[in-house]
């Protein structure tokens, strides 16, 4: 969820014809904010939010909105944020977060509305902007300023949904997505020139309509507003007593009050020094010294950044500024500066802390991530001797306590922080600075035993499925008594749309196969849960638990330097297509009758079958009167 400055984007839209200019965008570069694109992307294109993603209607879209600015010539430059820096100083914004989102996915699981975004929404998105070559970079922390750093050195404008950019002084402004009509791709007449219809913000015009105030104010306006990084009690005490200009009561309703007050009331003064004086006057003393220690702090958040994200473009270097760069080895930072480490690893590196997403689960069981947990002490075992000056003192005592880390986490509808040991690793895999020079296979074999699957297993299986396929060994092996069969069948199912695609366009679809693929990729399509269906919350939750174990699968191998090949996530789940299956194999299909019509797909699914079979329980094979029975004569011996 994107917030910024409390209150300023709908009051600027609710302003726009003094504030936005017109502009019609072509042959220029600009520089996109990543995290706020593939949100807006995901949210305004009617894509399934119940069911953990489609990731393969997202992929067209997101493919869509790259044509439209390669149509009109623009040059996209997209900006990732990373983890956070060092200080965490939004842990309690993360936090509020976190809540928010366990409150909406709880209201989409029974029906209601809300916005939360699949797990691995940020990997798809990476993995479309590479086949589009695309150029893209992750920061080291927090990406707002780098990318107003790197659009005032290219002079060319801001694709965000982030008020902070109107705090900004951009030189060619700021365009918001929700004014951006990529989808209304025009011709200038009489040419073959097409342009991007878009609204653009100037801080020139904000200013003017304030009386010429300072640009240097409105850093404080933000903190003293309320952003991702301020939110102090104290400074209510300031608001309620502060009293603001008559403008402010002309605003509609009292929406904008503290945006239009505080702006009336900022453009008295000449200058931030003389402003905050008067902020600290209305607080008690005893309080004027932390309070202008935070907000000048805050105030640097406004201020152009150390990096240069243009030598990241145009020579592939890119130096971590020296306030966050906390001594990483060099591969870990152009790994994670090329996206190839999720801000997950980063975290955990810099802070031994990570943040544990809330899906559309059953809010009445264990989160979705408890499944993973050992994998990510795997993880956790392989950075906990990145940064010996980050020391625990409990870890000095005698005797030696394991490494730990702590997890933000749902329990039930709420959020806490657990306290997770690192799993103790073989010395040579506990010095970061040399994983990669460990060979293939020791890198294979720890990725393999951490998933609990043997490498025989997976040979019959194509390269770009291995990885897939093993994480589903574990899943299989680790998931709740509510996995089914068909839960089974319909993930294994749902992973061939992949290559039933590549097979549908391939030369030889027609002359040897007879189309059989591309009529079962059709058949595949129309399965697909519709929108409005009853979500079946035992299916969404062990579907949940299965993303969670890819996703931590995932950070493993890019962290071995990717022993399995990276799969490619853009057609391999599809949440309403597996959805839609389970329903049709519990009513009127089986997968022979749905395989039928194309024999190669029919034969790779039986590889994908094999393999996860192999790992899984018997009684996930047992007829339902079989396993009903074996369950009554637990019962009685007392083993359940």
């Amino acid at each position: 969820m994107i917030m910024g400055i409390r209150g300023l984007m709908s009051f600027v839209e609710d302003h726009s014809n003094e504030f936005f200019t017109d502009v019609k965008l072509r042959d220029t570069k600009i520089i996109i904010d990543g995290y706020a694109l593939f949100h807006r992307l995901y949210f305004s294109s009617n894509l399934e939010l119940r069911y953990g993603g489609d990731y393969d209607s997202f992929t067209d879209v997101v493919q869509k909105f790259f044509e439209s600015l390669f149509a009109c010539k623009i040059c996209p430059y997209v900006v990732l944020d990373g983890g956070c820096d060092i200080s965490d100083k939004k842990l309690n914004t993360l936090k509020d977060r976190a809540r928010e989102k366990i409150q909406m996915a709880h209201s989409l699981s029974v029906g209601g509305g809300g916005y939360v975004c699949p797990l691995l929404i940020r990997e798809v998105f990476i993995q479309v902007l590479t086949k589009l070559q695309v150029c893209f970079v992750q920061c080291f922390s927090e990406a707002d300023r780098d990318i107003m750093t790197l659009a005032n050195h290219w002079n060319c404008p801001v694709l965000s949904s982030d008020s902070d950019f109107c705090i900004f002084d951009l030189k060619s402004g700021f365009c918001p997505l929700n004014g951006f009509q990529w989808r209304n791709v025009n011709a200038i007449k009489g040419t073959r020139d097409r342009y991007i219809p878009a609204k653009c913000f100037f801080l020139d015009a904000l200013c003017c309509h304030f009386g010429i105030m300072n640009k240097t104010l409105l850093p404080l306006f933000a903190v003293l507003c309320g952003n991702d990084h301020v939110n102090l009690p104290v400074m209510e005490t300031f608001l309620s007593k502060v009293r603001f200009p008559l403008g402010a009561a002309n605003s509609k309703g009292r929406r904008h009050h503290r945006v239009l007050g505080l702006l009336n009331w900022l453009s008295r003064f000449a200058d931030p020094t003389e402003a905050l004086d008067s902020v600290l006057n209305h607080l008690p003393k005893k309080r004027r010294g932390t309070v202008k220690e935070l907000l000048c702090r805050s105030m640097e958040e406004y201020v152009q950044a150390q990096g240069r994200l243009q030598d990241f473009f145009q020579h592939g270097a890119y130096t971590c500024p020296d306030t966050w760069n906390p001594g990483l080895p060099p591969w870990v930072l152009a790994a994670l500066a090329r996206g190839q480490l999720s801000p997950f690893i980063s975290d955990a590196l810099v802070l031994r802390r990570t943040i544990l997403h809330t899906q559309v689960e059953n809010m009445q069981r264990p989160n979705a991530h408890r499944i993973s947990l050992p994998i990510r002490q795997v993880i956790y075992g392989l950075l906990v001797n990145a940064l010996p000056h980050v020391r625990n003192v409990a870890w000095d005592a005698l005797p030696p306590q394991p490494p730990t880390f702590s997890e933000v986490e749902r329990i039930n509808k709420n959020i806490k922080t657990s306290i997770v040991n690192a799993v103790e690793l073989p010395k040579d895999h506990s010095d970061l600075s040399k994983l990669t020079e460990l060979s293939l296979a020791s890198r294979q074999m720890l990725l393999l035993e951490t998933l609990k699957v043997k490498q025989s297993l997976l040979d019959p299986v194509p390269a770009a499925l291995k990885l897939p396929v093993a994480v589903s060994c574990y899943w299989v092996q680790h998931a709740e008594a509510t996995l089914k069969l068909h839960h089974l069948q319909a993930l294994l199912l749902g992973m061939l749309l992949g290559p039933l695609r590549a097979m549908a366009s391939s030369p030889e679809e027609k002359a040897v196969r007879g189309g059989g693929a591309e009529t079962l990729y059709a058949e595949l399509q129309r399965v697909k849960a519709p929108p409005g269906t009853r979500l079946d919350l035992d299916t969404a939750h062990v579907f949940c638990q299965w993303q969670c174990c890819l996703q931590m699968g995932l950070y493993l191998n890019q962290l071995l330097s990717t022993p399995l090949p990276e799969p490619d996530l853009t057609r391999l789940y599809s949440g309403s297509l597996v959805h839609g299956l389970c329903r049709q194999l519990l009513t009127s299909a089986s997968v022979e009758s749905l395989l039928r019509l194309c024999p190669e797909a029919q034969q790779l699914y039986e590889h994908l079958f094999s393999a996860t079979r192999s790992c899984a329980p018997a009684e996930l094979f047992l007829p339902k009167g079989k396993l009903n029975s074996k369950r009554r004569k637990q019962k009685k011996s007392g083993k359940v």
